[in-house]
């Protein structure tokens, strides 16, 4: 293949241009924003798990303390029906007698309930210290998350404009070159993992920083200006340049 050396040489803009477009893509793909936004998410999912089974601890132990409050009433109105009656002296001795017993039962059975009240809410204090401990935190990895998605998404917008002008001077550029010679290019970058073109400055080809023999710089050096040359090690097209 043949193209004007000027045009060959115009082939280093295009590798540069895709070069930086490939920086930009694997910048988008690698910002350490996406792992962070990631980690905190996943710390917010395990975060919402242990405060639901807080919350369940919380209500649990105010519903066994709401039971615990009504059958304590329970008892205490039982207690003071016992001490009218006992109060009015009515009943035959044996009756009031069985008053008595009855409100010593009642009176323990009030002490045994107010113990375990007092135990139930001791352990309530310390659910509701756990899930205040975890709303805090849960609260504290949502503002970051939201901190590190708006810087996430500003360096996007950022490598999305970069992307949009490398772009449109990319297509100037194509549109200036030969057809034949850009197909030519875009195969070999393909095949060679992004780089199309390369400059060889003296005996070094810079794409690969390979140095060519002797023979292979006899051959080059023989060739005609407008013939499109390539590197017999990496394959791309090298672009005979001078410092």
């Amino acid at each position: 293949m043949k193209a004007d050396p000027q045009a060959q040489r115009r082939l280093l803009d295009l590798q540069s241009v895709d070069t930086a477009l490939a920086q930009l893509a694997h910048r988008r793909r690698t910002l350490p924003e996406h792992a962070e936004v990631d980690r905190l998410a996943a710390r917010a999912a395990a975060l919402e798990d242990q405060r639901a089974t807080a919350q369940v601890a919380v209500n649990d132990l105010d519903r066994d303390i709401n039971r615990l409050e009504r059958d304590i009433e329970q008892v205490r109105q039982r207690k003071q029906r016992d001490q009218q009656r006992l109060d009015a002296g009515t009943g035959s001795a044996k009756e009031l007698e069985a008053f008595m017993n009855e409100i010593e039962t009642l009176n323990r059975r009030q002490g045994e309930l107010e113990d375990a009240e007092l135990e139930l809410m001791e352990q309530r204090e310390r659910a509701q210290e756990r899930l205040d401990a975890v709303e805090r935190e849960f609260a504290e990895v949502t503002s970051n998350r939201e901190t590190v998605e708006r810087r996430r998404d500003s360096t996007l917008g950022e490598i999305a404009r970069d992307q949009e002008f490398k772009t449109s001077g990319r297509r100037t550029l194509v549109a200036d070159l030969p057809p034949d010679l850009v197909a030519l290019y875009e195969r070999v970058r393909e095949q060679t993992g992004g780089f199309g073109a390369a400059a060889l400055r003296g005996n070094r080809c810079e794409g690969c920083r390979l140095e060519l023999s002797g023979s292979e710089l006899t051959v080059l050096r023989s060739a005609a200006a407008d013939e499109v040359v390539r590197h017999d090690e990496c394959r791309r097209i090298l672009v005979r340049v001078t410092d």
